[in-house]
């Protein structure tokens, strides 16, 4: 059932280095392989696969009436022709892939347990998705909600309780640690349901009657990657980064944080709080306020007084090692 797996993935491959993440956040992002890891997070952005995302954000956009704010600077007319050549070879790549992998599932060649109907297989596929998407998109929200105005909190009844209930006491950690075993268990699933499994050598029908070599490429699962990439995470970041309070606002997000927060008090995945302690120590991290003082803190130490108009801002404080 593939359960082993998904613990050993959630507890050594996640859970460890998220605990420590969220709370030694500068010593986490300093060094060489977080500065690898952005370069080529930038790099498969810059190649167009997932630019239909952005069709989704100018869809939504549209549709609310809301513009969405950008720090980037106006196209010019050679980059809008580079931008939406982007767009289009993306969404027909992801076309492409809906066509491929619906196919497969409704002929019964993927890795779906044995037993299930072709018609639950499809509709789990996209139950699983959206639920996937809730949860990749709440943990935006919460971050842009929190920073919004009381008053205008006030006028998002659902919307607060749902912060609320996040951010109350310890709640928030361990929110996060229930929803990474809840996003993990159902990319597992849904990597089974999407992967397609048709064995070439003996001849069980290639899908769309292509040549072996394309059907063994159908077969490594990366059309099923670029569906869930885009449609269960991508796409509702985007919806969630502009457009924050209506995505709170929904009040199945209240029902997902208590069950987040119940399979955290469960003790299902608890050795990861163990693997973080010597994660932690292995690597040297420090907490974030070994860094970050607020300003008050260092006026007030070095014997100077206050100036009461001047925001009271955190200043980085270096202390180890840093990036040159």
């Amino acid at each position: 059932s593939g359960v082993a797996l998904i613990l050993t993935a959630i507890i050594l491959g996640q859970l460890t280095a998220q605990i420590n993440a969220a709370n030694c956040m500068l010593d986490f992002i300093n060094n060489y392989f977080m500065l690898f890891t952005t370069r080529v997070s930038l790099g498969i952005e810059s190649s167009g696969i997932l630019h239909c995302v952005y069709l989704v954000q100018m869809l939504v956009s549209s549709l609310t009436g809301k513009s969405v704010e950008s720090n980037e600077p106006p196209k010019t007319g050679f980059q809008r022709v580079i931008f939406w050549t982007k767009v289009f070879l993306s969404a027909v790549l992801l076309s492409f892939a809906f066509a491929v992998t619906l196919t497969a599932l409704f002929d019964g060649k993927t890795a779906m347990w044995a037993g299930v109907p072709e018609v639950v297989s499809v509709i789990a596929f996209f139950v699983l998705m959206c639920f996937v998407g809730l949860l990749d998109g709440m943990q935006i929200a919460l971050f842009a909600v929190v920073k919004l105005p009381e008053e205008e909190m006030a006028h998002h009844r659902i919307a607060a309780a749902n912060c609320k209930l996040a951010f109350r006491g310890q709640n928030f950690q361990a929110f996060l640690i229930g929803r990474q075993i809840l996003v993990t268990m159902c990319m597992f699933i849904i990597a089974r349901i999407t992967t397609i499994n048709v064995d070439t050598d003996a001849d069980e029908g290639n899908i769309f009657g292509v040549s072996d070599g394309a059907q063994e490429f159908f077969n490594t699962g990366l059309l099923g990657a670029v569906i869930t990439t885009i449609c269960a995470s991508l796409a509702w970041r985007i919806i969630a980064s502009s457009f924050p309070l209506a995505f709170m606002s929904n009040p199945v997000i209240f029902a997902i944080i208590h069950t987040c927060l119940i399979l955290e008090k469960s003790g299902l995945c608890s050795a990861a709080w163990l693997l973080a302690l010597f994660h932690k120590r292995i690597s040297g991290f420090h907490l974030d306020e070994t860094y970050i003082k607020p300003t008050e803190e260092l006026v007030d130490a070095s014997g100077s007084e206050v100036d009461e108009e001047q925001p009271n801002e955190p200043t980085i404080v270096r202390k180890g090692p840093a990036l040159g």
